[in-house]
């Protein structure tokens, strides 16, 4: 157990990035299908695309409170600015995927349900790798945290 915990405090940033990221995901589906499968029809496209939007929306604020508090232990005063750099760094990452799976799948015809899924799973893990390299470099600088 001392290991374990010696492990968490060496690595706690990555740890708490990783845990809540993973909660990030659960809230982000859980909202998408609370909706889809109650208020929403999945059958209409403007609908659809309205559970993605809101839920993304809801996650994005459940993750910078998260890395804000839990993760990067941000002091900035700046919130209101931090939280702006927060959503650019996550729009970034956003069109980055959508850049990934457009060259792979629709420009390189590598659409199979195989391919789909290998390639989401890449672009997810270059995903979480940009955000929290964003986060840390850009969102929640520790000289920002000192104003």
């Amino acid at each position: 157990m001392k290991k374990l915990i010696s492990i968490y405090k060496k690595n706690k940033e990555v740890i708490n990035y990783l845990i809540f990221g993973v909660l990030t995901t659960i809230i982000s589906l859980c909202t998408k299908w609370l909706l889809l499968f109650t208020i929403l029809d999945q059958n209409n496209a403007f609908e659809l695309q309205s559970a993605i939007i809101i839920s993304w929306i809801i996650a994005i604020l459940f993750a910078y409170i998260t890395n804000r508090k839990y993760v990067f232990e941000s002091k900035n005063k700046k919130k209101f600015q931090e939280f702006l750099n927060f959503l650019i760094a996550r729009i970034s990452t956003l069109f980055l995927e959508m850049f990934i799976m457009w060259f792979f799948v629709t420009l390189l015809k590598f659409n199979s349900n195989l391919w789909v899924v290998i390639f989401t799973i890449i672009s997810q893990i270059i995903v979480i790798i940009s955000n929290y390299i964003f986060s840390k470099i850009f969102v929640f600088k520790k000289e920002a945290n000192k104003s």
